[in-house]
């Protein structure tokens, strides 16, 4: 219901700003950019699924082949006491244990392109437990606000765009957005659980402090290598972990002397019918997105905020990331642009930068994400996941701008 307002709204708040533009300022043109804007996004949604259905065909074969291997259902077991509590609708030793799992390792080592296909997986694993197949479960909202509030050990893409645009220290970024996204993980899981009535035992509490010790750990090992070589160590280590996990699913499946080839077609057949069911999902919610912003509407918004901040005395200097931070849950493509663009008019080194780059990195693409996986099972009522998912977005972009001011303000 959440998201059907949303999206309502993107197209009503775009429609009276292009209204207003024409009437007092006498611009007419804007309705071309809007329509202009429907066109492209439409074809960019498609581009998009298109772009999927290979990643989603190979890593669903592999999927199959560790389900059928015994190894999903070992990860299942793994982490069966934590996520046992967090999941009680899910039996212990159901698959879609061992897939949530996969798709969380991989968002938290910043393997976007394999965690999505088990991020599917782990869908159409609960959605087989789903008695109301429209309707989102308690288990499926837990793990898309696990999805989105982003949990990520190692952000590549952001110090590669930092490197990109002349930083002296393209990895200075790197505490701050681990802080920052551990911060949005703790506040949408808590939250969550206090709404779900899922009590916060000691078995809970344990697994935050081993996420948190995770965290420290990473942040004291990549903080001691030199400048230069931690995007090369981070890119190494993520892609070795990737490429063992492939490694071990087939060894896995030679010993439970199944016919991994075969396996794997089976389960990569999932991976085109999965992508062409996420197209009208994709194409709903880019399109609303970028009519809004082609409205010029967002622009507006930013402009009214700096102003309000101004009048109170306050810092502006965190605004100029607003752009950044109100697209991050509208699309990644689209934050991540804001994002450089900050860069371009700045420098890579500015502090309004360096928020962007902490804000970027805070949290995932929460439209983008509930249209994909509630897309991908035909899950149409969401219930409170959009509100949820949007509580951790704004913890994470909250937190950003705080961290930044600390390190770098």
């Amino acid at each position: 219901m959440v998201l059907n307002w949303i999206w309502i709204a993107f197209f009503a708040i775009a429609f009276l700003m292009a209204a207003g533009r024409t009437i007092f300022y006498g611009d007419m043109a804007v309705w071309s950019e809007i329509m202009n804007s429907s066109f492209s996004q439409a074809a960019y949604a498609f581009e998009i699924s298109l772009g999927l259905t290979g990643v989603l065909t190979l890593w669903l074969g592999i999927m199959k082949i560790g389900e059928k291997g015994g190894v999903i259902e070992f990860f299942g077991r793994l982490i069966s006491p934590f996520f046992s509590r967090l999941f009680p609708g899910i039996p212990k030793g159901h698959p879609a244990m061992g897939a949530i799992f996969m798709n969380i390792s991989a968002n938290m080592l910043g393997l976007d392109n394999a965690a999505t296909p088990m991020g599917l997986r782990a869908m159409q694993e609960m959605q087989s437990l789903n008695k109301q197949k429209d309707t989102a479960t308690d288990a499926m909202i837990m793990f898309l606000v696990l999805n989105s509030s982003g949990l990520c050990l190692i952000p590549i893409s952001i110090m590669m765009y930092r490197a990109q645009g002349g930083a002296a220290n393209p990895t200075d970024i790197f505490i701050p957005i681990l802080i920052a996204t551990a911060i949005a993980t703790i506040v949408g899981l808590t939250a969550l659980c206090i709404k779900q009535r899922i009590r916060m035992d000691r078995v809970i509490w344990s697994w935050l402090c081993g996420i948190a010790a995770v965290v420290g750990i990473a942040v004291w090992l990549l903080s001691r290598l030199p400048a230069d070589k931690m995007e090369v160590y981070s890119t190494f280590a993520a892609n070795v972990i990737l490429f063992s996990v492939i490694i071990s699913f087939i060894l896995a499946g030679i010993r439970k002397h199944i016919n991994v080839y075969d396996t794997f077609i089976e389960g990569a057949k999932d991976g085109f019918k999965t992508a062409v069911m996420i197209i009208p999902y994709l194409v709903a919610i880019l399109v609303g997105i970028g009519m809004f912003r082609a409205s010029g509407a967002l622009d507006a918004f930013t402009g009214w905020v700096e102003s309000g901040i101004g009048a109170l005395g306050l810092d502006t200097r965190w605004v100029g990331a607003l752009p950044t931070m109100l697209m991050k849950p509208l699309s990644g493509s689209g934050s991540c642009a804001m994002m450089l663009d900050v860069m371009k008019e700045n420098g890579a080194d500015a502090f309004v930068s360096r928020v962007a780059a902490a804000v970027r990195g805070s949290t995932d693409t929460t439209f983008y994400i509930l249209a994909v996986y509630f897309g991908s099972v035909g899950v149409m009522k969401t219930r409170y996941a959009a509100g949820y998912a949007l509580l951790a977005d704004i913890t994470g972009a909250v937190a950003a701008v705080i961290v930044a001011y600390f390190f770098f303000g």
